[in-house]
């Protein structure tokens, strides 16, 4: 299934009675996945999470990763029923209106991921490595400053 929103290249494999999100979903304590990233669209991903929700509720959605809050062990998936009961973003019968305004709110907030600027380089190139320099190393190109308040000098 074609799930753009958290990117315009999102996929969920559904084989059987598995879905595999990728990040479109998260475990449903966490939500859903950021809209801000390149060709990310909050209407959009929520479209796709319709998508998700439609499929047999007994589906087991397996999410791409989950942190473990509070010391409690990572999962990697729930279910459709689950989702739809208790998704913090999408459960409950939220509608479209009120999910883009909390995705596009959170996301305001949330800095730039740490390697961003290198998982781009790679995933444009479907995980190959940028090309090697003529000195034979492999370099990624990442703006200095781009992203941040220029520094004061002192």
């Amino acid at each position: 299934m074609f799930s753009p929103g958290h990117t315009m290249a999102s996929i969920t494999y559904v084989i059987g009675g598995n879905a595999f999100v990728h990040d479109t979903l998260m475990m449903p304590y966490a939500g859903t996945s950021r809209a801000d990233f390149p060709g990310g669209d909050s209407k959009t991903l929520f479209r796709s999470i319709q998508d998700i929700l439609a499929l047999p509720e007994e589906t087991a959605v397996f999410v791409g990763h989950d942190y473990g809050p509070d010391g409690r062990e990572p999962a990697c998936f729930s279910t459709v029923r689950e989702q739809k009961a208790d998704n913090i973003h999408v459960g409950g019968g939220r509608g479209e209106a009120d999910f883009v305004r909390l995705r596009d709110d959170r996301d305001a907030t949330l800095p730039l991921p740490n390697l961003m600027l290198y998982a781009l380089q790679v995933n444009i190139r479907g995980g190959v490595l940028p090309p090697a320099a003529p000195d034979g190393r492999v370099y990624f190109k990442i703006p200095a400053n781009h992203f941040a308040p220029p520094q004061e000098n002192s």
